[in-house]
């Protein structure tokens, strides 16, 4: 009884691991939310699927976990990696009555090293990933991160910036980070990491602020160290002050 949970990437083919593939490939049933499994359907093939909608987590952790107890191997696919805003806690969790079950997690690479890369090399040095989604996490618990994370001079990952519902989130979390944070402290977005249509752009604080981003876009946020080379964000580690 095999249950994997992983993390496919950005989406891009080239970007999945042959760990990742190999996985799916072993597996009689691949299961995931409706979008991530598009992005790996040339490698199901005609083996059994199980996909939900959004907001249906718990119950796609269900049904692989069950079909998993019948003795079938399951593959949960996630966008990224599997234990950042992914599947896996949660398949932890819902197997936690079934010591049987294997659970295997293979990791992925996530947007904030996938976007990191098409930008330069903004997250050299400490740097804190934060999701502005208040779907399970409340608001001010997020404006408490951010703020934090600004006043200790982190690299800033943000994840999931912006939707219909959310549309003003960036606004908001960009006039807490401009507290602690210079206006020209360089930024960046990328969307569509690793996909048909990806766009990157460099900008400051002040103007990011204003920028129209949605959920498929990450937003990096420098540190007071972080410049621009040549169009690319560099954050130093420090090796010319040794």
């Amino acid at each position: 009884m095999k249950l994997y949970v992983i993390g496919i990437g950005p989406g891009g083919a080239d970007q999945m691991t042959p760990r990742a593939l190999d996985a799916i490939r072993k597996s009689d049933i691949v299961a995931g939310y409706t979008v991530y499994m598009d992005l790996v359907r040339d490698y199901i093939g005609d083996k059994e699927i199980l996909q939900t909608p959004m907001r249906q987590e718990i119950d796609r952790c269900v049904q692989a976990r069950d079909a998993a107890l019948r003795g079938k191997t399951v593959a949960m696919v996630c966008s990224g990696d599997a234990g950042v805003y992914g599947m896996a806690g949660l398949m932890h969790e819902v197997c936690a009555a079934y010591p049987e079950l294997e659970i295997e997690v293979i990791p992925g690479i996530t947007a904030a090293c996938g976007g990191a890369a098409v930008l330069g090399a903004p997250l050299m040095h400490d740097f804190a990933v934060i999701s502005l989604s208040d779907l399970l996490t409340p608001w001010e618990t997020i404006a408490k991160r951010l703020d934090l994370a600004a006043q200790a001079d982190f690299c800033i990952c943000l994840y999931n910036p912006s939707s219909r519902k959310r549309a003003d989130y960036l606004q908001k979390a960009c006039d807490i980070l401009l507290k602690s944070k210079a206006a020209d402290t360089p930024c960046g977005t990328v969307r569509n990491i690793g996909r048909d249509g990806e766009q990157h752009a460099v900008c400051t604080l002040a103007q990011l602020r204003d920028t129209n981003v949605d959920m498929f876009t990450t937003v990096f946020i420098g540190n007071s160290q972080t410049r621009v080379i040549h169009g690319k964000l560099v954050t130093p580690r420090g090796y010319e002050n040794k």
